[in-house]
């Protein structure tokens, strides 16, 4: 493992039992606060994704931390996803199952134009869901997912085979447990 990329694992935290018993949660919070290990993660994030993006979608919330800078580095606009309510105008909406529950994402209508590729990125893989419903909303707006960029990746519960079997075999991640 590069060295950059053993700096940002150190800088993340194992919190068991959050949000709820038996997940195991991993808090980035020391990573956002160390600039040269943030930095490095966005270095690798960047470094694993097509350069030929038009937009980049981040999903609320955490996300976001990773999406803005993605979309200030690349000189493309950004896509916010976020949860139902919290956008003006008209919106695409989109529910589905976590692996402790179950949720709805939405994203502006006009946020998008067909035939326009996304970079769609996200903190964590895990189950794959929240990914697959933010990609069928961008989707939904005739724009292509040309790449989703995570900063980590669960592998036991299997998010990166349902996001093949969605059709989203364009993925990469910088950690995986």
């Amino acid at each position: 493992m590069p060295a950059n990329v053993e700096r940002v694992k150190s800088l993340i935290r194992n919190i068991p039992d959050f949000p709820k018993p038996g997940i195991q949660f991993k808090d980035i919070t020391p990573l956002l606060g160390s600039p040269r290990g943030f930095c490095d993660a966005m270095e690798a994030m960047l470094e694993a994704s097509p350069q030929k993006i038009d937009a980049v979608a981040g999903i609320e919330s955490r996300g976001f931390i990773f999406s803005a800078p993605m979309a200030l580095m690349l000189h493309v606009g950004l896509v916010p996803i976020r949860k139902p309510g919290k956008l003006p105008g008209t919106v695409f909406e989109q529910s589905f199952d976590l692996e402790y529950g179950s949720s709805t994402l939405a994203m502006h209508q006009d946020a998008l134009q067909p035939g326009q590729r996304v970079l769609l990125v996200d903190d964590l893989l895990a189950s794959g869901g929240t990914l697959i419903a933010a990609a069928k909303l961008i989707e939904r707006a005739g724009a292509i997912v040309a790449h989703t960029s995570v900063l980590i990746e669960l592998i036991d519960l299997g998010g990166r085979q349902a996001m093949a079997d969605a059709g989203l075999t364009s993925v990469s991640s910088i950690l995986t447990y």
